[in-house]
């Protein structure tokens, strides 16, 4: 019974790293870009996603042997909205976008 404790807590251990890392690639491409791109990209402003994924990131140092806490749920929304819909945006405004986005592997949709 206790090797079956010792995986348990091993895997959420593994599982609370990851997302950290997640949450902290989040907050770090968050400083990296431009202030008036979130603007342009018809975002909130950058003030305003620095403070969430900080946020995120903080709470996933805090979580990352509980991973399964509300407040860890909570950050990895948090991070999850920024990376899959605030970043692409950002990226098509600064043209840092990988291929057309308006195409599939065989030409426009």
């Amino acid at each position: 019974m206790g090797s079956l404790v010792h995986l348990q807590e091993t895997v959420a251990l593994v599982l609370g790293v990851a997302l950290f890392a997640m949450q902290l690639f989040a907050l770090v491409d968050c400083i990296r870009q431009r202030s008036d791109a979130f603007t342009a990209a018809g975002k909130r402003t950058k003030t305003l996603w620095l403070a969430i994924t900080g946020v995120a990131a903080a709470l996933g140092l805090l979580s990352i042997t509980g991973p399964l806490s509300i407040f860890e749920i909570a950050a990895v929304v948090g991070a999850g909205v920024y990376l899959a819909d605030v970043r692409p945006a950002l990226q098509q405004v600064t043209g840092k976008a990988r291929g057309n986005n308006s195409s599939g592997p065989y030409g426009r949709w």
